[in-house]
């Protein structure tokens, strides 16, 4: 017998499957033996102190164009699937949130990847944080004056806002740029949050690393490469995906973190590494295996799926 998998992620219509994550590991799930079925966060509730969803079957093609076919819309109760992989794109939001509040409170026969309740604790550019050694110099702040402070002692920055993801919203000012007031204005006019401020890393231009963990060990990496002219190096930006081995400075970082990811039930993380610091742990819904397997020929979907099956309390099922 397979498990009960069911997918959380944004409409199986939109993406991507040629670098989609989700795609990869839910086509790995399929190939197994395990049974696919699917929602979106906006059909998720709570009813009576039951975790419910509105979701379909699924079955996951590796064709371009012709990627799924669905099922009917049906009613489920969530504490009915052995494995719920919370796959949704941020913002992280308070929608988004709301959802890792909601999966909480399944009972532990349902295994959620990621431990949702960490995911709601560890917000992709705040939780780096807790490693200030292995970054470049960062500020985070919705104070003007710290800002230019920064910028005066850095000169070359790039600010981006707190909850993004996929590039949006990142802008590099260089030495001489007079842009600072006007996009403090537009970052605060629209959110209350704070920013993120950081160093500008000349080293961007070779490449921004991903690397994949895998219960807290490093087990593949792709290089991002900005286009000509461009500051971000994002694969929603256009960046381009280049063949990575791991250095002994990724191995070291990744070894700093790596108790503290399994520790957390963060099983599936993809960091980001420029130069010799890291930038950004993802814990939501990280991508990049695609492109892993393609350039280097590391199933990273496999490794996760032998580790769900392994700590999963019902693994018997998989043998």
């Amino acid at each position: 017998m397979g498990l009960k998998i069911a997918l959380q992620m944004d409409p199986v219509d939109s993406i991507q499957i040629a670098g989609d994550s989700t795609f990869a590991l839910g086509l790995e799930a399929q190939n197994r033996g395990h049974s696919l079925w699917y929602y979106t966060p906006d059909r998720l509730s709570l009813d009576a102190g039951e975790v419910v969803a509105r979701g379909q079957n699924l079955k996951f093609y590796d064709k371009v164009g012709a990627h799924f076919t669905v099922g009917d819309l049906e009613r489920r109760a969530l504490d009915d699937f052995d494995v719920i992989l919370m796959r949704q794109d941020p913002p992280f939001d308070m929608a988004y949130i709301t959802t890792t509040h909601l999966l909480e409170m399944l009972g532990p026969k349902t295994m959620v990847v990621n431990n949702p309740a960490e995911v709601r604790n560890a917000p992709e550019k705040l939780f780096v944080m807790l490693y200030p050694d292995l970054m470049p110099a960062t500020l985070i702040s919705r104070d003007e004056t710290a800002i230019k402070a920064f910028r005066e002692k850095h000169s070359d920055i790039i600010i981006k806002p707190l909850f993004g993801n996929g590039g949006a919203g990142v802008f590099r000012l260089q030495p001489g740029d007079q842009n600072l007031n006007s996009l403090l204005e537009m970052f605060f006019s629209n959110s209350r949050e704070p920013v993120m401020v950081q160093a500008y890393l000349p080293a961007v231009r070779a490449g921004d690393k991903r690397i994949i963990l895998v219960d807290g060990v490093a087990v593949g990496a792709v290089n991002r490469v900005p286009d000509k002219g461009e500051a971000r190096s994002n694969f929603h930006v256009g960046g381009r995906a280049e063949k990575a081995d791991l250095t002994p400075r990724d191995l070291e970082i990744c070894a700093a973190i790596g108790p503290e990811l399994q520790k957390r039930g963060l099983l599936f993380v993809g960091i980001d590494i420029i130069g010799d610091y890291m930038t950004e742990i993802n814990v939501t819904s990280p991508t990049g295996i695609r492109e892993i397997q393609h350039l280097s020929n590391i199933d990273i979907a496999a490794l996760t799926w032998d580790t769900i099956e392994a700590k999963h309390p019902n693994h018997a099922l998989c043998k």
